[in-house]
């Protein structure tokens, strides 16, 4: 019998333990992701870290680039280091955490582990002699809600129903387990795997999360996982140059999840967008995107100096569960519209809103471009929004025309025919640089023009309805501003 190594204590300890009690050899980047999973819950200082360091985690990686094997590996690691632990994978569909388990009954036949487990295992269920338990869980609410464990690993959560997502954040719960005479902690986490196939999908949510702090991020590409190029492959004229840059030549590089051979065949096969979303992890697609012509790099600016010449033009959004977005517009001399400003809220009233327009009398608004319903009368005032911003001071304008009309005018303006752009964010709009690049159409509804309406849509409106106002046909003469 293979004896199974001591429990590891540092970083290279893990490595070296799973290279002799696994076979499996890890790269840099996916050992970082192992090391977290296996340490951070327990014993943060292995890690450098302290107890107040984000313990949930989350991986961004390629297709095919070993993420669920990874995470096979990191629930054996738990399940063997952590006696009395519970571990659960929820997959985006059972037959995706199915794809774990089976990477998991492989492993657990290695010489070294193959001894710990308790009973028969099932195609939902693995018990080992040490009390730890792993189980597969359904893509239900029903699944998730019954469920209070220490480890949850969801495997593919661009596919997942934000429902369940959001259900399951609630599954974990701390647990004291005994190993080699020492009693340890182990803090209940969530770990979210997964490539980004959509700019406004689930996946990038969770991302996003991880940059405000409360979730860990680990990313790999293809390049993090090749295997070791031998001499049959020339640098020169090969397709992955541009990604590799010969750094799978290196002699001491370990062997990768993904082949030479295959990842020459697999680039060949997609588009430049697929390859660079879910092979580079470099950008979701946007193949859905009802703005594709918005680019961060280009259209996100500081704003310019302005001086008199300069007018202030809005644009309005109504809501009040879902929130009220205004815009603020500076638009030069010379017909270049820069957004300079936004206010996102919710549950406020009008007059709220108003007095935010009134409050800086330096941008004063010519006029205010908001939804044509705005001209419908309220049931109890009988005073439409409309008509209680103009009671303010403020004029309003309401150019009726279809969706599809005003996003030819923003696209015309993000992206011309001919010229530079005529269009500008401020980094200090971040919701709407956020729309604009998650405004996406429904893809249940393949046929349909019309653009989702789950959230980026209010910003975009906004900024919609000042674009239609100011360069609606005959509005303006050539060369004129307001």
């Amino acid at each position: 019998m293979t004896p199974l190594p001591a429990r590891p204590a540092t970083v290279e300890q893990l490595a070296e333990c799973v290279r002799t009690a696994l076979d499996v050899q890890v790269s840099a980047r996916p050992l970082e992701y192992l090391a977290h999973a296996f340490f951070a819950d327990h014993m943060p200082e292995a890690l450098g870290n302290t107890a107040d360091d984000a313990i949930d985690a989350v991986v961004w990686a390629n297709r095919g680039g070993g993420k669920t094997f990874l995470g096979a590996v990191a629930t054996l690691l738990d399940l063997v280091y952590k006696p009395g632990v519970e571990v659960r994978i929820l997959g985006g569909s059972l037959e995706q955490a199915q794809r774990m388990h089976a990477h998991l009954r492989h492993l657990i036949r290695c010489p070294a582990v193959s001894d710990l487990v308790e009973g028969r295992v099932t195609d939902r269920k693995l018990e080992l002699v040490n009390g730890s338990r792993l189980e597969l869980l359904a893509q239900s609410q029903a699944s998730v809600r019954g469920t209070r464990i220490q480890k949850l690993r969801c495997d593919e959560v661009e596919l997942f129903d934000p429902a369940v997502w959001e259900a399951a954040q609630l599954t974990t719960r701390s647990k004291q387990v005994e190993y080699g005479g020492k009693t340890y902690t182990i803090r209940g986490s969530i770990e979210a795997l997964s490539t980004m196939h959509r700019a406004h999908g689930l996946m990038r949510d969770v991302v996003d999360q991880a940059g405000e702090g409360s979730r860990k991020l680990f990313k790999w590409g293809v390049v993090d996982v090749l295997d070791c190029c031998g001499p049959e492959y020339a640098c020169e004229g090969c397709p992955l140059w541009n990604e590799c840059q010969g750094s799978a030549k290196s002699e001491d590089r370990p062997a990768g999840h993904l082949s030479i051979a295959d990842a020459i065949s697999l680039k060949g096969r997609v588009s430049l967008s697929t390859w660079d979303a879910e092979m580079r992890c470099e950008r979701p697609k946007s193949d859905d995107a009802v703005l594709p012509e918005f680019d961060q790099a280009v259209h996100v600016r500081e704003s310019p100096a302005m001086d008199e010449a300069w007018r202030w033009v809005l644009g309005m959004d109504f809501g009040y569960r879902s929130p009220t977005v205004i815009v603020w517009g500076a638009l030069s001399p010379d017909g270049v519209l820069h957004i300079v400003r936004e206010r996102v809220a919710s549950r406020c009233l009008l007059g709220e809103h108003i007095d935010a327009m009134l409050e800086d009398e330096d941008r004063r608004p010519a006029w205010i471009g908001i939804d044509p319903a705005g001209w419908q009368g309220n049931a109890q005032t009988g005073l439409s929004d409309a008509q209680q911003i103009q009671r303010a001071g403020l004029s309003v304008r309401a150019r009726r025309t279809t969706i599809r009309a005003g996003l030819d005018l923003l696209r015309a303006r993000l992206r011309p025919a001919d010229g530079e752009p005529t269009l500008f964010i401020s980094p200090a709009c971040p919701h709407l640089i956020e729309s604009l690049e998650r405004y996406h159409y429904d893809m249940q509804r393949p046929m349909s023009e019309e653009p989702a309406k789950d959230g980026p849509d209010h910003a975009v409106d906004a900024l919609r309805y000042l674009v239609t106002n100011l360069d609606r046909p005959g509005a303006l003469k050539a060369g004129s501003y307001l």
